[in-house]
């Protein structure tokens, strides 16, 4: 019985211990995030000119998920401007998906982007909704 009380302790630390992050690559787990560039107005401006030209079909140009070309896509487009959304999305994961995109979901990768395009992008998407409570 202790045996088994001590592994589901070890168990539920290691579990506590998870961060919001680490089920993503390594790769993006180790970035460094540029939080001055994310609550910058020059780089979240360029965010939105990217978003618009490159996001706003199928995100909506509110970035709601209720853009042009978001009907009849196998999975409904993110709504940045959802609580639910926000509260889960971090840095590191909206730069991740805008670079690896999503696997088996109409969302591609936008590998082209530079990687200061992809954290300017990143900004505006997370600027869109309301800013989650720490």
């Amino acid at each position: 019985m202790k045996r088994l009380l001590s592994a589901l302790t070890l168990s539920l630390t290691f579990t506590a211990c998870r961060g919001p992050d680490s089920d993503l690559p390594e790769a993006y787990r180790r970035l460094d995030v540029p939080e001055v560039l994310l609550r910058s107005p020059e780089a979240r401006a360029s965010g939105r000119k990217l978003f618009l030209a490159n996001c706003a079909l199928c995100h909506g140009e509110r970035g709601d998920g209720h853009g042009m070309r978001s009907t009849g896509l196998a999975k409904a487009p993110a709504s940045f401007t959802d609580p639910v959304w926000r509260r889960n999305a971090t840095p590191r994961r909206v730069f991740f998906v805008i670079r690896e995109g999503v696997h088996g979901t109409p969302m591609p990768s936008w590998k082209w982007l530079s990687q200061e395009e992809a954290w300017d992008l990143a900004a505006y998407v997370l600027s869109l909704g309301p800013t989650p409570a720490p």
